[in-house]
């Protein structure tokens, strides 16, 4: 019998500190699958900031008072009062994140009777938010785990050692064990939850994925190339968050390394908190051959998949980031094109099994531009792998079948709490 008809779980309270139009992957998650189950006749409530995400700028149409409500696709949006930082300095972030932690219970209040919360990371806070208001409203919480953190910003060397890092490993894991159910977006994240004493048969693996219907072959588009002077161009791109987690700089030393062939072109496609490094580079060294676009809507990025001829995903060569599957990959093969992942770990072991990529060491220079050649060299092989990738795609992540895997378990949740 299906969920609807059941009438279990009608009304969702979802806590998530990003939503478009703002353009990274846990805003697109997050619309994706609410706007499923909306579709499927529940009743959706999102809590979320004003959109800000990574330049601190308010999106425009929007201001940054203390509540506000708007409807997008059949979900009720409550957007709070933010405190406007960009995604760089550690101290400023963990600021905002605490307050619109703060913001979200206040804001909860707007919501009457939900019959369930849930609320998603990254970031930290945000998880701690929905524990809270699932306490205050006696409803079952289920935690969406999209990074490991604290881990992720000690490996990262933001923070060391010290009373602070043991007080928020003490919170995470009250944190997890406050939550009725686990979901979370990698099988490596099930080991590390699963070691905390958490129950393992509470933890739903769900994957990221695809808007079918928005990631799809197509053409690439001329007025890209114009604008962008790429025409006769063979381009390597990285669209997507420019932060301390891709490993960028290597791209930018692969592009030093081929400067002396113009008819390639590399482009960075997205902002962050190392934008203002990377351009730094590119101007210290006169890299000609880079582009760096900056932020896109998020309605151009199939455009931008289609016209570029080789798509990176890259990771720093770190323990935490082998954990991680970044979900641009699904984005890039649903389009059919070539890419390299550079990374290790469970992205990497998922697409050499399925060979649908070319793989290569993060940070390592020398693979990078060999990859790039090869591929060049050999495009008939590329595009047979591309293929691939979307054949493993349509059947393994497309965002619609993957809501109604994470709304079964969230009923799962319920009945058990009940």
């Amino acid at each position: 019998m299906d969920f609807v008809t059941r009438n279990l779980i009608v009304r969702i309270l979802f806590i998530s500190h990003y939503f478009p139009p703002e353009v990274n992957a846990p805003a697109s998650r997050t619309h994706e699958h609410c706007r499923k189950w909306a579709e499927d006749g529940h009743e959706v409530t999102i809590i979320t900031g004003v959109p800000n995400h990574p330049t601190g700028k308010l999106f425009g149409g929007y201001k940054n008072r203390f509540i506000q409500e708007e409807r997008v696709d059949g979900i009720r949006v409550i957007r709070t009062w933010m405190l406007l930082t960009s995604n760089a300095g550690f101290a400023k972030r963990i600021l905002n994140f605490i307050l619109f932690a703060l913001m979200s219970v206040i804001a909860s209040f707007k919501v009457k009777n939900p019959e369930v919360v849930i609320s998603t990371s990254p970031q930290f806070f945000c998880g701690l938010a929905g524990a809270v208001v699932a306490k205050i409203k006696r409803r079952p919480f289920i935690l969406e785990v999209r990074d490991l953190w604290p881990k992720s910003i000690v490996e990262l060397n933001q923070l060391g050692e010290g009373p602070v890092l043991r007080f928020l490993e003490w919170l995470e894991c009250r944190m997890y064990h406050s939550a009725d159910g686990i979901v979370v977006n990698t099988r490596a994240f099930v080991d590390h939850i699963s070691q905390l004493d958490y129950p393992s048969d509470h933890i739903e693996v769900v994957y990221n994925g695809i808007d079918a219907n928005m990631f799809k072959p197509q053409p690439p588009s001329n007025e890209l190339r114009a604008r962008f002077d790429l025409e006769g161009r063979f381009s390597i791109g990285y669209l997507g968050t420019l932060g301390l987690a891709h490993g960028l700089q290597t791209l930018l030393e692969a592009a030093e390394e081929l400067r002396n062939q113009p008819e390639i072109a590399f482009l960075l496609i997205g902002d962050g908190a190392e934008k203002k490094t990377l351009e730094s580079i590119i101007r210290d060294k006169k890299l000609r051959n880079v582009r760096l676009v900056g932020l896109q809507p998020r309605e151009m990025m199939p455009a931008w998949i289609a016209t570029t001829d080789i798509l990176l995903v890259s990771l720093r060569d770190l323990p935490v980031f082998e954990t991680v599957i970044p979900s641009k990959i699904f984005e890039f093969l649903a389009q059919e094109r070539p890419v390299i992942v550079a990374a290790r770990g469970e992205i990497r072991d998922m697409t050499e099994a399925s060979n649908v990529a070319l793989t290569i060491d993060p940070e390592d220079t020398g693979a990078l531009v060999d990859a790039i050649q090869k591929i060049r060299n050999e495009p008939e092989l590329a595009r047979e792998r591309a293929k691939a990738g979307r054949r493993w795609v349509e059947e393994n992540f497309v965002r619609t079948e993957l809501a109604k895997k994470m709304m079964d378990f969230v009923e799962e949740c319920v009945e058990r709490t009940r």
